[in-house]
């Protein structure tokens, strides 16, 4: 495990937080708020993530990386390893669950922000180009991870049981989703621990803590952080949020 380049990509996961969370986390949202959130989530990474991981397991990575890769790409793809359903079709589930209409957030007509289309851009580009490690790095531990990812990796972050998380879940607690539609949060729990791992070992274990390449995977990774700021901040005005 490398330090120096842990730390600066820690240090971006740190930052990985954006002022409309509190709308979405609160209530007061009408549907159409909702789907246009969801709408942007599910087209713009979603509904292909496992698309994007295939494209860097199809660089040829070394073969513990490969294994680690098709593992999380089964599981986005086919639940197999969780609940037997994959996870875009969960997160579809969640959909049903809040009373939107699945056209609402699938038409292909309906626009997307161009902060989405920028951002999803940049998805395609990393994942697709060598050196695979940049795109394992922007997919894995930024797209993957969140603002707690510090606390998950120092083991300080402890999730209550999954009963009670549920029941807390925004979605659940301020917008009706009956918890039985939320599965994608049980399947999250479920091998999200291990995903983290798998992680930070696929791109820490293969790329020096210094030079060109570690630069590389710094700059990438924070390329991505500004363009999910600024997907972030098109999808907020697009619901008509404000920031305070």
């Amino acid at each position: 495990m490398t330090r120096r380049l842990q730390e600066c990509l820690l240090a971006i996961m740190d930052r990985k937080n954006h002022w409309a969370w509190a709308h979405l986390t609160g209530p007061g949202l009408t549907r159409d708020q909702l789907a246009v959130h969801f709408r942007h989530e599910y087209r713009v990474y979603v509904r292909d993530f496992p698309v994007l991981l295939a494209r860097v397991l199809g660089q040829s990575p070394p073969a513990a990386v490969r294994s680690a890769l098709a593992e999380n790409l089964f599981e986005e793809q086919t639940g197999k390893l969780s609940l037997g359903v994959s996870h875009p079709a969960l997160f579809l589930e969640m959909i049903d669950g809040l009373g939107i209409p699945r056209a609402a957030i699938e038409d292909a007509s309906l626009p997307l922000e161009p902060e989405a289309h920028a951002y999803r851009a940049l998805l395609d580009h990393v994942s697709a180009a060598p050196p695979w490690v940049v795109g394992a790095a922007v997919l894995t531990i930024f797209v993957e991870g969140s603002v707690h990812e510090r606390a998950e990796l120092l083991g300080q972050r402890e999730a209550p049981p999954i009963e009670e998380a549920l029941r807390a879940h925004p979605m659940v607690r301020h917008y009706g989703c009956p918890p039985e539609r939320m599965r994608l949060a049980r399947a999250h729990r479920a091998v999200e621990g291990g995903h983290r791992r798998d992680a930070w070992e696929m791109v820490l274990g293969h790329a020096p803590d210094e030079g060109p390449m570690a630069d590389a995977i710094a700059s990438a990774v924070a390329a991505a952080h500004a363009a999910w700021l600024a997907y972030r901040d098109g999808v907020a005005r697009a619901m008509g949020l404000r920031q305070a």
